[in-house]
């Protein structure tokens, strides 16, 4: 299955690392122009913007909880880079704790950086969309919004929350060519299962069917997949990359 997006720019969130800098790095294998978002880190979106195949890429410092912020921004990004054409919501934290030491800032936080950016980036894509009756938005949840899981209920609550969000705004655009999907990822290679013990890393297989971690690179794979045309009659959906450690 070859995928051409050349020329269309596709804006994904969180693109300085891990996941996001996977998708990324996929799409601009494709010939199309990315725009990078990052909140902090100029380092790390320096270097994965210098990685990104072909041209035309820009990065751009945005708090995607901030409504005003990213209203501006991508109003910048659509006017410097010519279009609007795919977004990919993967922006997110954790502030892990469980519900009777968790601090109500920990709870705001999660919910504000995963949920809230959802609804901030989605508002203004579909603005832009509507005008050009076409458009795919992929929002990057989590196996954890599916099953729930100790000491995450903040975590857990914002990327269910993602679910809902999706399948009620692919209903609202469906009739304008617009979809809407989600990519709930499960165990992924990252900074983190990297700092694991082999001990850990194995207690986590032995839960995944499919017997390894994912890489970055299978969910950046599905994203691919759902912003393409081989994808045209799927909206609302949600799409698990987990290895088979959860199936619904």
């Amino acid at each position: 299955m070859n995928f051409n997006f050349a020329d269309k720019v596709v804006v994904v969130t969180g693109a300085s690392r891990g996941i996001g800098k996977a998708i990324a790095q996929n799409f601009s294998k494709t010939g199309a122009k990315l725009a990078v978002i990052y909140n902090s880190n100029e380092e790390a979106a320096e270097k994965s913007l210098k990685e990104l195949s072909g041209s035309g890429h820009k990065k751009y410092k945005i708090n995607v909880a901030d409504s005003k912020a990213v209203e501006e921004s991508f109003e910048r990004i659509k006017s410097e880079m010519g279009g609007f054409h795919f977004l990919i919501n993967n922006a997110g934290v954790t502030q892990d704790q469980i519900l009777l030491r968790m601090k109500e800032e920990d709870w705001d936080k999660v919910i504000q950086t995963n949920l809230k950016s959802v609804f901030n980036c989605t508002k203004m894509a579909v603005k832009f969309m509507l005008k050009e009756r076409t458009g795919s938005i992929v929002n990057i949840t989590s196996v954890i919004g599916q099953t729930g899981n100790a000491g995450q209920s903040n975590y857990a609550a914002s990327k269910a929350g993602i679910i809902g969000f999706t399948k009620s705004i692919a209903v609202e655009v469906a009739s304008r060519n617009i979809r809407l999907n989600c990519i709930a990822p499960g165990f992924i290679k990252s900074d983190m299962t990297d700092s694991l013990t082999e001990e850990q890393k194995n207690k986590i297989i032995q839960k995944v069917p499919l017997g390894s971690i994912g890489e970055p690179d299978d969910v950046a794979a599905a994203c691919l997949f759902l912003c393409s045309d081989f994808s045209r009659y799927i909206t609302g959906q949600t799409l698990n990359v987990n290895g088979g450690l959860y199936m619904n």
